[in-house]
C-alpha cells in the first residue's frame, strides 16, 4: 500500500513540474511575440484606461473649481457694486415727505435713518399715555364735581378722593373749588396732549423733508470753521478790544 501512495507521489510531482515548464515556455512566447510586433498587453490597456479617465476627471474637477471660483468672484463684484449703490444713495425730499405723511416713521425709514425711529413712535406713545391719563383724571374730577354741586345725597362719588371720617359738610365750599379746578386743569392738559401728538407728527414730516435735502449736502474736507480768540485794536482811541474771530474757508 505504502509502495503505490509513493508512486502517486511521483506521478503527481512529475505532473506539476511539466505543467510549469509549459506554462514558462508559453509565457516566454508571448513575450517575444509582444516584442515583435509592438502590441500592448490587455491588462496595460486597461490601466491605460483607468489612467486617462483618471485624468479626466480631474481636469473636469479642476475646470469646475476654477468656474466656482469665477462665481464667487462674480458675486462679490455685485456685492461690491451693490455696497456702492448703498453708499451712493440720495433720497428724494419729496418722496420721503409723502412717506412721512402717510405713515409716521416712514420718512425716517426712506431715508435710512433708522435710530429715529424710537424718537418718534415714543413721542406718541408718550403723548398718548399723557392723553389717557388725564382724561381719566378729568372723568373722575368731573364726576366728583357734579355730585357735590347736585342736592342728591345718593351721589357721593367725591368721598374716594378723602379718607373715612373727613368732614364734607364743613369744607363744602373749598371741595367744590378744589373739584372744579382739577377739573378744568386735567381737561387743559388733555387737550395738549392732543396738540403734543400732532406737533411729534409735524415734526417727523419736517425731518425727514429736512433730512433728504441735508443728504446731498457737501461735508468734504474743502469746508473749515475755525473759531479761536482774537485781539482787534480800534482805530478811534486806539485801545485793544478781546473777542473770537469765526474764519469760513470753503
Amino acid at each position: 500500500m505504502s509502495i503505490k501512495i509513493t508512486t502517486y507521489l511521483r506521478h503527481m510531482v512529475a505532473t506539476t513540474i511539466m505543467l510549469l515548464l509549459a506554462v514558462c515556455a508559453q509565457a516566454q512566447e508571448a513575450t517575444a511575440e509582444r516584442e515583435a510586433t509592438g502590441n500592448i498587453p490587455a491588462k496595460i490597456e486597461a490601466s491605460l484606461g483607468i489612467a486617462d479617465s483618471l485624468l479626466t476627471d480631474t481636469v473636469q474637477t479642476a475646470t469646475e473649481k476654477s468656474s466656482g471660483d469665477n462665481s464667487r468672484v462674480s458675486k462679490k463684484r455685485n456685492g461690491v457694486e451693490v455696497s456702492e449703490k448703498i453708499a451712493n444713495f440720495k433720497p428724494e425730499p419729496y418722496k420721503a415727505t409723502w412717506l412721512a405723511v402717510v405713515l409716521p416713521g416712514a420718512g425716517q425709514i426712506y431715508n435710512r435713518k433708522y435710530w429715529k425711529l424710537p424718537i418718534v413712535y415714543g413721542g406718541f406713545m408718550g403723548c398718548l399715555y399723557a392723553y389717557n391719563w388725564n382724561n381719566q383724571m378729568y372723568k373722575d374730577y368731573r364726576q366728583a364735581f357734579l355730585d357735590i354741586m347736585d342736592a342728591d345725597p345718593n351721589t357721593k362719588s367725591y368721598e374716594g378722593f378723602f379718607p373715612s371720617g373727613y368732614d364734607f359738610q364743613q369744607n363744602d365750599e373749598y371741595l367744590k373749588n378744589l373739584f372744579k379746578k382739577r377739573k378744568d386743569r386735567y381737561r387743559r392738559w388733555r387737550d395738549m396732549s392732543v396738540f403734543a401728538c400732532v406737533g411729534v407728527y409735524l415734526v417727523s414730516i419736517v425731518d425727514a423733508y429736512v433730512d433728504a435735502h441735508l443728504s446731498s449736502f457737501d461735508i468734504s474736507e474743502d469746508i473749515n470753521l475755525s473759531i479761536h480768540p482774537d485781539m482787534m485794536r480800534s482805530g478811534d482811541n486806539g485801545s485793544n478790544y478781546y473777542g473770537f474771530n469765526c474764519n469760513i474757508s470753503f
